[in-house]
């Protein structure tokens, strides 16, 4: 069966357009309480976690409202990273988590990832079986088989010393300078804690949320004020976090970029030099073939998924693998948590620095990113990319590479457009692709 709420990453939208509004909130936690309770029975516990946005509030207490009025119990964290969520979740023996987020969005998006009782993201069965009970009408369950909310007020402590533990205690960021960009989000007051109680000189951007400001020209989207901030205190690198706290990027003593992608080789790398590697890692179809490359030197596989954390995570489980990762800087380490962390990601990392005493740069040392270009091109829903001028021109561009680049035709799952990447060694060449294909693709529609 289609679903009709959730996608790729739980339910998301603009703030008072439908879905995201507070009598769906209401539904929606009353719907997944029922649900809930079917399989755990009388009481389920749920844990709910939040970004900084303004509009959390007005959904945690929807939410809550609902999940009472199915008779689930409910533990309210306040605002807290995504991953602190599934770790709640883990160790309250909760039957689920919820987090109210729009990750890396604005503030005028939000939306409700859910996990499960593993602190994983939940089957297709659950988010169908919820989808189905919200289509039922809201009956309150008697008044003695009410559930009750209370507040985990330990919880952002409990979090801090399970990313401190992911470091290992023979370690030290002592002697480390380092500027962290919270995105006025939801590590705000999680990462300045773990970084410097872990040795480092932290240098604390973005960590002011006021509701209205998070992810605004700040964190891993928006890493420019990062940069000029590592530059003008002489800080050895940067840390970028987005505003619920599961994806990372760092920039380097200069204040260059490190991408999602450099970030997971330094994680294999790590792992080859202390004999924990597995046979390949995975990346999705974004993925910079650099880094395939730059693996393929030490004979570790990169297989590619469909963008999008759950997708990524699927792959890991079916090939036996710890690592996996995006572009964007959403990491899996999922042999130290369960979920995207960007928290431990970066300690991870840090680890790597540390045991090999070498810069950001000079880990990276081994791999060279392939030049990449990204078109949208605008297309009408009934684009059929297996058309023969489409193939054609692809399969022209597939041979002119080589080899030694990609060429990935991938239709938004957001806006009628179709994305044109192509990569290679030579920048000019590329372009000249991607525009070759592009001007084909609007022949075409």
């Amino acid at each position: 069966m289609k679903k009709q709420y959730f996608g790729t990453d739980g339910i998301r939208g603009r703030v008072g357009d439908a879905p995201i509004t507070p009598d769906f909130m209401l539904k929606l936690g009353w719907a997944a309480g029922r649900v809930f309770r079917e399989t755990w029975g009388s009481r389920p516990t749920v844990i709910i976690g939040k970004d900084t946005r303004v509009s959390g509030y007005m959904f945690e207490s929807a939410l809550e409202a609902g999940l009472v009025a199915a008779g689930a119990n409910v533990k309210l964290l306040g605002p807290m990273p995504t991953p602190a969520v599934a770790l709640m979740t883990r160790t309250q023996n909760a039957a689920a988590g919820i987090v109210i987020s729009a990750s890396h969005n604005p503030f005028y998006d939000n939306g409700i990832k859910f996990f499960s009782d593993q602190g994983a993201k939940l089957s297709d069965v659950t988010e169908l079986a919820i989808e189905a009970a919200i289509e039922a009408p809201l009956v309150t369950v008697e008044p003695s088989e009410l559930g009750k909310a209370t507040r985990l007020v330990d919880a952002a402590g409990r979090y801090i010393e399970f990313c401190k533990a992911t470091f290992g205690e023979e370690r030290s960021l002592r002697g480390l300078k380092v500027v962290v960009d919270c995105a006025h989000g939801a590590t705000y007051h999680i990462a300045p804690s773990v970084f410097s109680e872990l040795g480092a000189e932290a240098d604390i951007v973005a960590a002011s949320p006021d509701g209205y400001n998070i992810n605004d020209d700040v964190g891993s989207t928006s890493t420019r004020a990062l940069s000029e901030r590592v530059r003008a205190v002489g800080a050895d690198l940067g840390i970028a976090f987005d505003g619920d706290g599961d994806r990372v990027v760092f920039v380097d003593d200069q204040g260059i970029l490190v991408d999602g992608d450099e970030l997971l080789y330094i994680l294999t790398m790590h792992r080859v030099a202390t004999g924990r590697a597995d046979s390949g890692v995975v990346g999705t179809l974004m993925s910079n073939m650099g880094l395939e490359l730059a693996l393929a030197e030490h004979g570790i596989k990169l297989e590619r998924a469909k963008v999008g954390d759950r997708h990524v995570k699927e792959l890991m489980q079916q090939q036996g693998w710890h690592l996996g990762g995006e572009s964007s800087g959403h990491l899996i380490c999922s042999d130290v948590s369960t979920t995207g962390d960007g928290i431990v990601s970066a300690l991870q990392v840090l680890a790597a620095m540390v045991d090999a005493q070498k810069s950001l740069r000079e880990l990276l040392a081994g791999m060279v990113k392939l030049p990449q270009v990204l078109l949208n091109v605008p297309v009408t829903a009934s684009m059929n990319l297996d058309s023969p001028a489409i193939q054609g021109v692809t399969r022209q561009v597939e041979e002119a590479l080589h080899g030694r680049g990609r060429l990935l035709l991938r239709p938004s799952g957001t806006e009628p457009v179709i994305r044109v990447m192509v990569e290679g060694d030579s920048l000019e060449e590329i372009q000249a692709h991607a525009q070759r294909v592009a001007d084909v693709l609007t022949a075409v529609a």
